[in-house]
């Protein structure tokens, strides 16, 4: 691993606006951000159909008792008759980040990157809140969906993500002691909290 590599992790409120500040840092930073674009990484790593990862994906329904899926291709010789369970393809998806993580300096969103990530010694893990309001107008912006639709879908997604979050890494989603550092979008802004990490990384990252 190189000295010179960083990471930053996001955790985030659906509607917060986290993948939107992973975006602006990566340009920022000139570093990739990884977001659903780790799920085709597990998938092309491991051979597996994509369909596996996004069915035990932290914004998809998430059984703590460990849902099993089928498939068809070997795999770490598995066979036709065998399955995999959440906890396999989380392992899978987590080598992927490690991998990540070693070849170069990247930001992650979600997938609990922050606790794959805990022994990283150069490891910024970011958490992003923003009041209802505004949560409910980017998604109503982003979907067309009504304020009802967004509402609920604001709920049953935090739900999902708290329940992936707090089974994998034994700490709890969204608070402030599991992260370095916490925003709430709408006190400060998408802008100002890029150039709070940009000031972070250039002082401590370089």
């Amino acid at each position: 691993m190189s000295t010179n590599h960083y990471i930053i992790t996001i955790g985030r409120q659906l509607g917060s606006g986290g993948k939107n500040l992973g975006e602006c840092l990566s340009k920022r930073l000139s570093i990739p951000c990884y977001d659903k674009e780790l799920i085709q990484l597990a998938s092309r790593e491991s051979g597996l159909g994509r369909e596996f990862f996004e069915k035990a994906d932290e914004k998809s329904s998430f059984s703590l008792m460990g849902q099993y899926f089928g498939f068809r291709s070997g795999f770490m010789g598995y066979n036709a008759n065998n399955y995999l369970c959440n906890e396999t393809l989380f392992k899978i998806q987590s080598d992927v980040i490690k991998s990540l993580a070693e070849k170069e300096s990247c930001i992650f969103v979600g997938r609990c990157a922050d606790y794959i990530l805990r022994d990283h010694p150069r490891c910024l893990s970011v958490f992003i809140s923003a009041d209802i309001k505004d949560r409910v107008q980017r998604i109503i912006q982003d979907s067309s969906l009504s304020e009802k639709d967004a509402r609920l879908l604001i709920e049953q997604t935090d739900k999902k993500r708290s329940s992936y979050y707090n089974y994998y890494s034994n700490k709890i989603w969204g608070m402030a002691t599991t992260y370095n550092v916490c925003f709430n979008s709408s006190v400060f802004g998408i802008d100002k909290i890029v150039s709070f990490i940009d000031e972070f990384v250039k002082n401590n990252f370089s």
